[in-house]
């Protein structure tokens, strides 16, 4: 399976994990902190200590949107802390896909090839020589992939969600007149847009061949945050809001510095150490022919024991005839 597909149902199951913890306490408005229960064991451990944060970064801006400018500030601490992490791994990600590029015209081949063969067995054996390929080359089929970002994100999520939901300070408060504790539709499309952009961007270094399918998957992003922001309150989406602007950063880094320095030495190790050839057109076509010389092998023995059957019944009949008739 492709990683980035892997990465991608990785990511949507944690959002489906976190919408139901949501879906657990989520109402409109203020509400009561709860008293007992798994949610108030999260609420004591992630929720308070974010309430008391978020409180004492606003009183120490002051003014009417504190509240919102101390939740953006922490949210953007967070995603500055978690920066090198998404860097690193989106270096291993551009260094898994420069791998990929340079065993395209294999797996094009064994693909091709693949869909020529008339016999399951054919197929099966033709699909064996795409993981030879990945192996002679010491590639990697999880390479690159990782959601760890991603885990260190929900408990903040979770966190700025309950202290907005459990606070009457912080959910009556207001950003541009948009109620923290409420969804915003304004807030979740800016958020959105962000994302995007990022997206966009990200599929202007992919390989043109695997432009096509890496384009649907990167609509998740902005489809995740949107559906997010729009079942919790402004809060979190303007936790997303800036995220997405420090997602924005780290892919124009990811463009114009990572890239071209990882395409510099990927060029460079494919001078020393070049691409392992493991199939060719000569040695798939070789497969398909003898595949094909046993299955006629198979259909020629069906068709030698059906004329032995019909030389049998005619020499028992010709015996019948010749055989001399009873006199009266």
């Amino acid at each position: 399976m492709n990683k980035k597909i892997l990465k991608y149902i990785s990511a949507l199951s944690l959002v489906v994990i976190f919408a139901v913890v949501l879906s657990g306490c989520a109402q409109s408005g203020v509400q009561h902190a709860p008293t007992s229960g798994p949610y108030a064991f999260i609420y004591k451990i992630l929720g308070v200590p974010f309430q008391n944060l978020i409180m004492w970064t606003a009183n120490a801006l002051g003014g009417k949107a504190a509240y919102a400018w101390g939740i953006m500030i922490i949210s953007f601490v967070v995603r500055l802390l978690l920066l090198p992490l998404s860097l690193n791994q989106q270096y291993k990600s551009t260094a898994q896909q420069e791998k990929m590029r340079a065993i395209q015209p294999q797996l094009k081949l064994i693909q091709d090839k693949q869909k020529q063969a008339k016999d399951p067995e054919t197929q099966q054996k033709i699909g064996q020589l795409m993981m030879e390929v990945y192996k002679q080359n010491n590639i990697s089929l999880t390479g690159g992939i990782g959601c760890l970002p991603l885990l260190l994100q929900m408990p903040i999520l979770i966190a700025i969600y309950q202290a907005v939901q459990y606070s009457k300070e912080i959910g009556v408060a207001s950003f541009l007149n948009i109620p923290l504790g409420k969804p915003s539709l304004v807030i979740a499309i800016v958020a959105t847009l962000f994302y995007v952009v990022q997206s966009w961007l990200s599929l202007q270094v992919v390989p043109q061949e695997q432009r096509k399918q890496m384009s649907s998957m990167l609509l998740m992003n902005p489809l995740i945050t949107f559906f997010i922001s729009m079942i919790s309150s402004a809060a979190l989406a303007l936790y997303f809001l800036v995220g997405g602007i420090v997602l924005l950063i780290q892919q124009l880094i990811t463009n114009y510095i990572i890239t071209p320095k990882i395409r510099k030495q990927a060029d460079e190790n494919l001078k020393q150490n070049p691409v392992k050839t493991v199939v060719t057109e000569e040695s798939i076509n070789k497969l398909l022919q003898v595949s094909g010389n046993s299955s006629s092998s198979s259909n020629d023995d069906g068709d030698d024991s059906h004329t032995d059957l019909h030389k049998n019944i005619r020499e028992l009949n010709k015996g019948k005839q010749n055989k001399p008739k009873n006199k009266d």
